[in-house]
């Protein structure tokens, strides 16, 4: 689960960004529809600007800082409801000088998008996409029509469960073969920090992707910010040494990281209002299993706050989790998740005997395959 909409945050207006505003267009038609249906123009959770729909058309002028991706959203009532963010009627573009021409015969998720170079290029993205995105889309309707006793089950919960984490690896992949290719393209800018909602970015995959893109995008708010979090995670990049920390057990021991020298430890953030991380807890008790009388441990740090104790010690026995816990329940500003920017959890890292880091965010088989492979 996210700290924070990092992705959308990292691309807000910059006062230290000094250059002239680009102005853009965007020219569209929906059907025929009128008013009360409206348009909504949105960029970074922000409103930008509305208008009524006019037998289908509609027009935005406007300046942006620098190319930066928005968001238009049709209300047909002209009335946003409290999920205003969530509407599926709904698609994304990108600010730039030049006229952008939407299209559509009845909404926007069926909408043409044509005009501009990043246009072209977000298009394309888009239908390298959509396969995945189709195969998405069918597991979430075979999730819809699952009876409830079935969707309570083990087996569906694992095989819609590493379905989903395999479409987003596919993401992924498919997101950084596009940054590759297109290393002057502000859509590839745009990409870095969506990489993180998928999963947590590693040092020695993102380091290598950023360092090729232009100097003009590097050069740019959003690129020097994003560089930023790179240096950042230089400090816990695989092969470096884990920072060491110390935090109390819900019964007041301290614990520190260096007790766990001389074995190989995993690193578990995780918290207990974070529903990814409890469905995760059944495979690390799993590992945790069949490994820990080889020279292996798990140490769990929780995110959770003051507040949150009592469901803290709660999820710790409901989900049976045998190792030793800790944290100093200051949520997201707890010490040991900031000395390891930890940005969204669950995260873990993986320490060899000597206090290297060795892998990180390893879920389910892949730990397990991991520890086989490292622990004789």
């Amino acid at each position: 689960m996210k700290k924070h909409l990092f992705g959308l945050l990292l691309f807000a207006p910059c006062l230290a960004y000094a250059q002239a505003p680009l102005s853009y267009t965007i020219k569209g038609t929906m059907g025929k529809q009128s008013a009360p249906a409206k348009i909504y123009l949105t960029s970074a959770g922000l409103l930008m600007d509305s208008t009524a729909l006019k037998n289908g058309a509609f027009e935005f002028k406007g300046t942006t800082d620098f190319p930066k991706q928005a968001t238009l959203i049709v209300h047909r009532n002209g009335k946003p409801t409290l999920d205003f963010f969530n509407s599926s009627n709904r698609t994304d573009l990108f600010l730039e000088p030049g006229p952008i021409v939407v299209t559509s015969p009845d909404s926007l998720p069926n909408a043409k998008l044509t005009g501009t170079q990043l246009t072209a290029d977000y298009n394309k993205l888009q239908a390298s996409l959509k396969p995945i995105t189709d195969k998405m889309n069918a597991l979430g309707a075979e999730y819809g029509k699952a009876s409830e006793a079935e969707r309570k089950t083990p087996a569906f919960q694992e095989r819609i469960r590493t379905a989903g984490q395999n479409a987003f690896k596919d993401v992924v992949l498919r997101q950084k073969e596009f940054i590759k290719a297109n290393p002057t393209s502000w859509v590839s800018l745009s990409l870095l920090p969506q990489l993180g909602m998928m999963e947590p970015p590693q040092y020695a995959e993102v380091a290598p992707l950023y360092n090729a893109l232009s100097p003009t995008l590097k050069n740019s708010a959003p690129g020097i910010q994003y560089g930023k979090l790179v240096q950042n995670l230089k400090d816990v990049a695989i092969g470096v040494q884990a920072p060491n920390f110390s935090q109390k057990t819900p019964e007041g021991k301290v614990v520190s990281l260096a007790d766990y020298r001389g074995k190989y430890v995993l690193v578990d953030f995780w918290a207990s209002w974070c529903g990814p991380c409890r469905q995760e807890n059944p495979a690390v008790t799993k590992v945790y299993n069949a490994f820990k009388s080889k020279n292996f441990d798990v140490l769990g740090v929780s995110l959770d706050d003051e507040k949150g104790r009592a469901k803290w010690l709660k999820a710790i026995q409901d989900d049976k989790l045998a190792w030793t816990q800790v944290s100093d329940l200051r949520g997201w500003e707890n010490e040991v998740a900031r000395s390891y920017h930890v940005q969204a959890i669950p995260q873990n890292f993986l320490i060899d005997p000597t206090g290297k880091i060795v892998a990180a965010n390893l879920k389910g088989e892949e730990l397990q395959a991991t520890l086989a492979r490292l622990i004789k």
